[in-house]
């Protein structure tokens, strides 16, 4: 089964390392996995997302951006 959620993230954020981890968690308990995405390595991507890391998306659609709610990410992979 493909990764369900995605996340925007660069490096040495601290707000990003905390939403991988809760993502990480709750997708595991819904049998899913997560994808990283580097924005710093896509000119359009940082361009985009410069501010609002990490993003998370959830099937392809826009979930969340700076924090993860646990609560809300389980939900939305129900």
């Amino acid at each position: 089964m493909a990764d369900r959620v995605r996340i925007y993230v660069r490096q040495q954020c601290h707000l990003c390392d905390e939403a991988v981890a809760v993502a990480r968690a709750v997708a595991a308990e819904c049998g899913t996995g997560v994808e990283l995405v580097d924005i710093d390595a896509d000119p359009a991507l940082r361009e985009r997302y410069t501010d609002q890391v990490p993003v998370t998306m959830v099937d392809g659609r826009q979930h969340d951006y700076w924090r993860v709610d646990p609560d809300r990410l389980r939900a939305a992979l129900r």
